[in-house]
């Protein structure tokens, strides 16, 4: 009995953070396509980044020759000069995922003498994350003060206005919302497992 409580504990987590994973995970790019992180030229990584939108949450994934290439996270003025020496950030595995985490301009370049000159260089814009689709608010009609302490009778126009929009959901706020969703079943999950 209790190994079955267990398999269907362990079965039922592997599932809620499946659904998680997927609910909370952004788009995951894989810089240059097919053909990966290489020596191309500048319009081909301008191009490849010009067809698509990154925003927080969402992954890059640069795929490489690790003998021949890294990948080197640098600032704007680098990133202009190609200059490897002083790099945010720098991944040698020939495999790396960078997770955007923060809206602006990001930049990366192969460290590699010459491969950033010829061209081996990306630079995204990274946009806040996003609530998806989601309509504009529609304002709301609120009674003004002035129809309540009138005692004149006044047209029905003027005794409405039009309110302010609600504000809306910040994308941490989004997040904060998802990550409830996912772990508050999961510790429902776990005291259950554990009576």
């Amino acid at each position: 009995m209790a190994f079955i409580k267990s398999n269907v504990f362990f079965t039922s987590l592997l599932i809620l953070v499946a659904l998680c994973g997927v609910a909370i995970g952004g788009t995951v790019h894989k810089v240059g396509d097919s053909d990966g992180w290489t020596i191309m030229s500048v319009n081909n990584y301008e191009e490849w980044s010009s067809s698509r939108t990154f925003q927080v949450g969402d992954s890059l994934v640069f795929k490489y020759n690790k003998d021949f290439h890294d990948v080197t996270e640098v600032t704007h003025n680098d990133f202009k000069l190609c200059e490897p020496s002083k790099p945010l950030a720098r991944y040698k595995t020939g495999s790396d995922t960078i997770i955007l985490t923060k809206p602006g301009l990001q930049h990366f370049i192969c460290g590699f003498p010459g491969h950033c000159d010829m061209g081996q260089k990306l630079q995204i814009h990274v946009l806040p994350a996003s609530l998806g689709p989601v309509a504009a608010p529609v304002p709301k009609l609120i009674r003004s003060r002035s129809s309540f302490s009138s005692p004149s009778p006044s047209p029905l126009a003027s005794q409405y206005q039009t309110g302010p929009s609600p504000a809306p959901l910040s994308s941490a706020s989004n997040s904060n919302v998802w990550i409830g969703l996912c772990f508050i079943p999961l510790l429902l999950l776990i005291i259950l497992d554990h009576h």
